[in-house]
């Protein structure tokens, strides 16, 4: 017995362009973030929310660094704003149940970075027993690879209520269940490496291994180790492995007959996204970690996750709008391009 069709969703221009400008406003935060941390001005201010008591600290646009935190402070309340309304125009006008909840769960992952980062401050001096760290400068660790997952998160949304997604016919953003693989693995490995990275700058390894592409021994692998060398090592290997892994996933892409013109772009971008991040990388190492180099190399990382994501994503849509079309082509001979032959027209992408 089938099931009834789901609600059409509605191309909605505001509410797709807001959602759109709030993903742009995501990586004025990472840059802050990143300018920040690169720079040890985390805590410029002892206090929080609040800084130095004011919501306009006295000097903080003649100090770099209370500029750098407080600027950080301030574009992620917007962020934190940006999300609520967000979450709330989804609720009150969105069909789909599925984006509804990603809304709740970006107000959720705000309101626990918000949290993380007010504890960073808060417990800076809170310093257990043999322990490097103190428990605020650990809280960084988790607060950056939160936010990676939050990138994710919203930019889901915004694709979801674009009009690419929305009104697109299912041929039009068709992928193969090979090209959904390859995008599930590489977004999983970018997202492990920008776990490790996020551990490395917390760490202080950056410069753990000094020198590019060899080691100061003169080695490719370090002949002596440590936690900072370790994860600074870790570091390089996987970006390795993702240099491989995009690079084969943008060649099932191009190589895929049907797969459509947008995916291929997004592709092609993402492989640009991956040659910037890669001289970036070496760049620190060879400017021995200039701020401006390792703020665009965090700000790059994201991007190149948010391009990838959204490869992926939109090779999922037509599994995700049309379930049960997608799935009855699959069957049909699921290791082949049968899903990709979805009907140009269907009511439930085009009625409004």
């Amino acid at each position: 017995m089938s099931s009834p069709p789901l609600p059409s969703p509605t191309y909605r221009p505001a509410l797709a362009w807001f959602a759109a400008l709030g993903s742009a406003w995501l990586f004025v935060l990472v840059m802050l973030g990143a300018f920040t941390t690169t720079i040890g001005a985390g805590m410029a201010f002892a206090d929080w929310p609040l800084s130095n008591g004011s919501l306009n600290p006295h000097g903080w646009l003649s100090n770099i660094a209370m500029f750098a935190e407080h600027s950080h402070r301030l574009s992620a309340t917007m962020m934190g704003i940006i999300t609520i309304v967000l979450a709330i125009w989804i609720a009150v006008v969105e069909s789909r149940s599925w984006v509804r909840k990603l809304g709740w769960t970006a107000i959720v992952i705000v309101v626990l970075q918000g949290v993380l980062g007010g504890l960073r401050v808060k417990l800076n001096n809170w310093n257990p027993e043999a322990a490097e760290m103190s428990i605020g400068q650990l809280l960084r660790i988790p607060h950056g690879i939160l936010a990676q997952i939050y990138v994710v998160v919203l930019f889901s949304i915004s694709a979801a209520l674009s009009k690419s997604w929305i009104e697109s016919a299912p041929r039009a953003l068709a992928a193969s269940p090979r090209v959904r693989r390859w995008g599930i693995i590489c977004t999983s490995l970018l997202l492990v490496q920008l776990a490790i990275a996020a551990t490395m700058r917390h760490f202080s390894a950056g410069l753990a291994i000094p020198t590019f592409p060899l080691t100061p021994e003169g080695t490719l692998i370090p002949t002596a180790w440590n936690f900072r060398i370790a994860i600074h090592f870790a570091h390089r290997a996987m970006a390795l492995v993702l240099t491989i892994g995009l690079v084969g996933f943008a060649l099932v892409v191009w190589r895929e007959r049907p797969a459509s013109v947008r995916l291929k772009n997004l592709a092609a971008l993402m492989l640009s996204c991956l040659a910037i991040q890669i001289f970036l990388g070496i760049s620190i190492i060879w400017t021995l970690r200039d701020p401006y180099f390792t703020t665009a190399h965090v700000l790059v990382g994201a991007l190149t996750l948010t391009v990838t994501f959204l490869l992926t994503w939109f090779a999922h849509r037509n599994q995700i709008e049309f379930p049960a079309d997608a799935e009855a082509t699959s069957l049909a001979d699921p290791d082949t391009e049968a899903d990709i032959d979805l009907p140009d027209a269907r009511p439930s992408a085009h009625s409004s």
